[in-house]
């Protein structure tokens, strides 16, 4: 296919909102937090009855991470495929993510540099803990989340040149996906079977096919867009056989994903590592597409009060993703010791309410009432004056992943 006529394009990137963005955002952002609050469980919990529950719950939401670096992708090639490249162009965009991205990272990896320092690293010498700081700033590595935002300087490093490319020679558009998979694939052969490299999970190129994923679908989005409206309310016995062969896909991939991480965790079972990297990218890249048709369906039809606490939700997702383990790190210094099981359960499902509720919380008071809450936690949706309101639609503010 090839790329969108400039024109048309540009008129539709200005009609369309895409209102189905936060509230996949939304959802991506419970699935981090199901993973982090039950990563615990899935060490502590191996006598409990229901262990079964918190491997699945801690697998099946590791979509979370990939399809967060697939809406990057996706909302930039949507948003620049047909800007022309220039010194002004690439000015404004680094500016935005310096200030959106690059000093909330910084901000909160002195804050959690801080917090382990005193929880786990008492007595290390002031020298040594400023060594240590500037390492891990510089490698993504203050705090075990923070990775991400490492991966995502790496892929804006790239965003213009891909970009360059993808104008220049817009058939290599239908290519991106297979050209994703490709440099994915070999670069954990790679690190398999050639040269190790540290921290494999912490470089751009390990989620390549993620973000190509994004720029195909985010180039071709206009058009999408233009056939599903011109379907609205019919669907095709191919569409239908097409939909419901990815949703097979998603489910049969998740659950065997589930099943061998099951068995390697509590049973001690054996399998080559890359039958657990072909089944997780299997399955959450089929995640990446079966969620964003799932946040269609709920923008379109789903219940108003339901729509807006996704909006708003996914609007302050990255700063729930920053602030999130700092709150988990404070509920687990405290753990509850009893022989109840059911106390216990309880215990690990308040460590995702909190994570969720009260990260919630935080940054959404502070987007409403804290001045630079945006040094904290990027740029949150902006106050509505009450001459402006407007109820006709729903206006969906981006965060600086994916803007």
């Amino acid at each position: 296919m090839s790329a969108q006529p400039a024109n048309t394009a540009v008129q539709l990137d200005r009609r369309d909102r895409l209102p189905e963005i936060p509230l996949v955002r939304a959802i991506a952002i419970v699935g981090v937090l199901c993973v982090h609050s039950t990563s615990n469980a899935t060490v502590e919990m191996k006598n409990s009855g229901i262990y079964w529950l918190y491997n699945f719950i801690n697998i099946m939401a590791k979509f979370g991470t990939p399809t967060f670096i697939f809406l990057s992708s996706f909302v930039l090639f949507y948003n620049y495929m047909n800007r022309p490249i220039g010194a002004g162009m690439l000015k404004s965009f680094y500016r935005k993510r310096a200030v959106g991205i690059l000093i909330p990272y910084l901000v909160f990896s002195i804050l959690y540099s801080i917090a382990t320092h005193f929880v786990y690293y008492p007595d290390q010498s002031l020298g040594d803990a400023m060594h240590s700081f500037i390492i891990k700033v510089l490698t993504g590595k203050a705090y075990t989340h923070l990775y991400f935002v490492f991966i995502n300087v790496q892929f804006y490093i790239l965003f213009p040149l891909t970009l360059w490319l993808f104008q220049k020679r817009s058939n290599l558009v239908k290519w991106a996906v297979p050209i994703g998979l490709t440099v994915q694939w070999g670069f954990v052969i790679l690190n398999k079977y050639g040269m190790q490299i540290a921290n494999k999970g912490s470089w751009a190129p390990s989620y390549f096919s993620y973000y190509m994923l994004g720029a195909f679908i985010g180039i071709q989005y206009p058009r999408i867009k233009q056939w599903l409206a011109s379907r609205s309310g019919q669907a095709s016995p191919i569409a239908l056989m097409a939909g419901g062969a990815l949703v097979g896909a998603w489910l049969a991939t998740g659950l065997a994903h589930v099943w061998v991480w099951y068995e390697s965790r509590l049973n001690h079972a054996q399998y080559n590592s890359l039958l657990f990297e072909c089944l997780w990218n299997a399955y959450t890249i089929t995640s990446a597409v079966v969620l964003l048709g799932l946040a269609v369906l709920i923008a379109r039809n789903g219940s108003k009060p339901l729509v807006r606490a996704l909006t708003r939700l996914g609007t302050l997702s990255f700063g729930i993703y920053l602030l999130h383990p700092m709150l988990l790190l404070a509920y687990r210094h405290f753990p509850l010791h009893t022989g109840n099981s059911l106390l216990v359960h309880l215990w690990y499902a308040g460590g995702f309410v909190l994570a969720l509720g009260g990260a919630w919380l935080i940054v959404g008071i502070s987007a409403r009432w804290l001045p630079f809450a945006s040094v904290f936690f990027g740029q949150l949706p902006k106050r509505k004056k009450k001459a402006a309101v407007d109820n006709s639609h729903v206006t969906s503010y981006g965060v600086p992943l994916s803007r």
